[in-house]
């Protein structure tokens, strides 16, 4: 499993990434869209009417807040399209790190307690795992005893073995972090979008300003209300949106860990140099 076999599937597999992520960001668009011109506009603007009809019957009547209102306007549909791409991509990393845990329970290295793996034996066990099928020979763990056995083979040092262990585990945790870059910058773009709803909501209100010197405030709640939905809807967004990222990054990391764990105890413990 030279780098040069490896490299080629990780740009494939990047690549399958990325256009499994621009789909479906497109279809969430569409699907999105599609609810708010089908179901939630139309419902907000019937609410909308029966406010003003009940209103107008009666000036001291009690509006309650709808649903349909908050989400109506163009930002809160934004955000949500954000929110709904940001548990996809996770949603595919929570997948690998599934899969990776699989591969974990796996019984790569065949050793039984007391055997010992010697330097002449190192080559044969990483023809084993050279041996496992495309997906399974890419994941963490079989890198890890792969690298190990390669570096035993090259080194008869266990401590450059532990070293390369810990070396692989490491890289594949910035891996695993930058690819989270996305999901990071949109948990920020989230409460921008809605921010800048407020500030349109906001700028709306003011124009408007001349009508409610002149005793007519619908237009100024209307627009008020539009500023405050929109930070609303934005705020608890994002509030889940960092929710899942964190307990995404807690796997990633747990991950890293029991792999190295697990080359530690099924591995590197068996390992023995003739004096």
């Amino acid at each position: 499993m030279s780098a040069s076999l490896s490299k080629p599937r990780l740009q494939n597999r990047m690549s399958r990434e990325f256009m499994f992520q621009m789909a479906g960001l497109l279809l969430i668009i569409i699907a999105v869209h599609a609810v708010y011109v089908g179901i939630i506009r139309p419902r907000a603007q019937e609410q909308i009417v029966a406010e003003q009809i009940a209103l107008s019957e009666n000036p001291e009547a009690t509006q309650e807040r709808s649903a349909w209102i908050i989400l109506r306007d163009p930002e809160q549909e934004i955000c949500i399209i954000l929110m709904l791409w940001s548990m996809l991509i996770m949603g595919g990393k929570l997948r690998s790190v599934f899969f990776q845990r699989q591969q974990l329970q796996r019984d790569l290295i065949s050793v039984i307690e007391g055997q010992s793996i010697l330097v002449e034996d190192a080559r044969d066990y990483a023809r084993a795992i050279e041996a496992l099928e495309p997906d399974a020979r890419e994941s963490l763990y079989a890198r890890a005893l792969h690298s190990a056995l390669r570096r035993f083979q090259a080194t008869h040092n266990l401590q450059n073995v532990s070293e390369a262990v810990d070396s692989v585990c490491s890289a594949e945790h910035e891996r695993m972090d930058s690819e989270l870059a996305m999901v990071r910058y949109i948990a920020w773009a989230i409460p921008s979008i809605g921010f800048i709803g407020t500030v349109r909501g906001i700028g709306g209100a003011l124009a408007l300003a001349h009508q409610a010197v002149e005793g007519n405030i619908t237009g100024v709640t209307a627009s008020l209300g539009t500023a405050f939905n929109s930070t609303l809807v934005a705020l608890l967004l994002s509030i889940v949106v960092m929710f899942a990222l964190y307990q995404l990054q807690q796997l990633q990391e747990r991950l890293v860990l029991d792999t190295q764990t697990a080359c530690d105890q099924k591995l590197i413990q068996h390992m023995k140099v003739r004096v």
